[in-house]
């Protein structure tokens, strides 16, 4: 009879989604189960219930005033609801499901970062990042909803301009700091001149 017995096994931070007849049949916690499973229709897949954390990098984009560069960024994504998770993906193909997820979450998040670093210009996105922060994470997890998956935390990582932008930004921040400094001085020299002044009248 033993052999008619199937035994699954949910291991800890992970929710097993049980199907019978290629029919999903109930979720399980963790633990350890027995089943009778006379025709063997018995299948168990398990979904993490932790975040995870996905890092993509050198990828290649165009601000609005056409200079290419390269970015990349990490964000930290969970399965909310492993359900709505297993009915968007193939459960008969070679990769995992997991691994599908990752690479539509891949996709959807390169494509939305995209599109938010194309409405700046170089100068203003080098001068801006902290407009940046969170990269407006709330738009994409509507996109992400019916897959039951939630971004938790996304940031850029690094921003690489060519080495003919980096030179334009380093001049530019170097006449900045020049003009800011001869601003100084004149200041100095104006201040200067009408404390010589107001001592010579004193002296008159």
């Amino acid at each position: 009879m033993k052999k008619f017995r199937k035994r699954f096994q949910v291991k800890a931070n992970t929710e097993g989604y049980l199907f019978k007849q290629n029919i999903f049949d109930c979720k399980l916690s963790a633990g350890v189960y027995t089943f009778w499973d006379w025709n063997n229709e018995l299948e168990l897949i398990s979904l993490s219930t932790v975040p995870k954390m996905l890092t993509i990098t050198n990828q290649e984009v165009l601000t609005k005033d056409n200079i290419a560069f390269r970015f990349s960024f990490y964000l930290v994504y969970k399965i909310v609801d492993g359900e709505k998770l297993l009915r968007n993906f193939d459960l008969d193909q070679y990769t995992s499901v997991t691994n599908q997820a990752q690479q539509t979450i891949w996709t959807l998040a390169q494509l939305h970062i995209k599109n938010i670093i194309a409405n700046y210009d170089c100068q203003e996105l080098n001068e801006k990042r902290e407009e940046l922060k969170g990269l407006n994470k709330e738009e994409l997890n509507i996109q992400l909803e019916k897959y039951g998956v939630i971004i938790e935390e996304m940031e850029l990582k690094d921003l690489t301009f060519p080495k003919s932008i980096q030179d334009l930004f380093s001049k530019h921040l170097e006449a900045k700091i020049r003009a800011k400094a001869d601003l100084e001085n004149a200041r100095t020299a104006v201040a200067t001149a009408r404390t010589l002044k107001n001592a010579s009248e004193l002296m008159k």
